[in-house]
């Protein structure tokens, strides 16, 4: 290779090929490939990805609905980057891109996904926002687990997820740390796995070669953000 060349993304990794291609499977799953369509509102989902919020923000001047709830207060992972809560960051963004401040409202107590929606949906009531549908907007890893809980706490409403149109090398590139990407993407997986024995979301199917993915990359280490089940 001549001085200079540009080295291929995958030689840059810390991580195997073979473990990049394991998170892979799991980025996959993760997303749930919902065609949009209009909605009769959103829920921005908090979290530390502020592309939600830019997500949020184009889906809007697309007409996909009329009102968002941004939805979040801080957590030991967002606190330092949204010291005023994720919410009300998300707002900012999302009025820094056109977004109209009548079009938003803003929900900043929520501290988990259960919450979020629970207390979005209080809030729409309060708003005298009837929901028929629902777009969930959310990072990419968590569009499954966010269906799930929505499912589960509002049955009712026809639920969309949308996130930000990433590939995974893109995803870490943004984050700058591959290792705890995988850590999230197989701390998620875990919750779509265990939450519904809790009664926090509804059941869904892990295809077998995501199961077992998701079992070597757990053997292999990443697993910062598993919970104690």
């Amino acid at each position: 290779m001549s001085q200079g060349a540009h080295v291929p993304e995958h030689q840059q990794r810390l991580i195997t090929d073979e473990q990049f291609h394991d998170a892979t499977l799991i980025w996959n799953h993760h997303q749930m490939g919902h065609e949009l369509r209009p909605c009769s509102a959103a829920i921005g989902l908090g979290s530390h990805d502020l592309g939600v919020a830019g997500t949020a923000a184009g889906l809007y001047r697309a007409g996909l609905f009329p009102i968002v709830v941004f939805s979040g207060g801080n957590s030991p992972t967002t606190r330092a980057r949204f010291p005023r809560g994720e919410a009300v960051h998300y707002r900012e963004h999302a009025l820094s891109l056109g977004v109209p401040d009548e079009a938003i409202l803003v929900e900043p107590k929520a501290a988990n996904t259960g919450q979020n929606i629970v207390l979005s949906r209080a809030l729409l009531a309060e708003a005298g926002v009837a929901v028929e549908s629902l777009l969930l907007i959310s990072k990419p890893y968590m569009e499954r687990r966010s269906y799930a809980t929505c499912r589960k706490l509002w049955p009712e409403a026809e639920v969309v997820c949308a996130s930000e149109p990433l590939e995974l090398d893109e995803y870490i590139n943004s984050i700058g740390d591959e290792k705890l990407v995988i850590d999230m993407l197989v701390g998620d997986l875990q919750r779509v796995i265990e939450y519904p024995k809790l009664g926090f979301a509804v059941e869904q199917e892990v295809p077998r070669d995501v199961m077992e993915a998701y079992e070597r990359l757990v053997r292999a280490g990443f697993d910062s953000r598993l919970v104690t089940t």
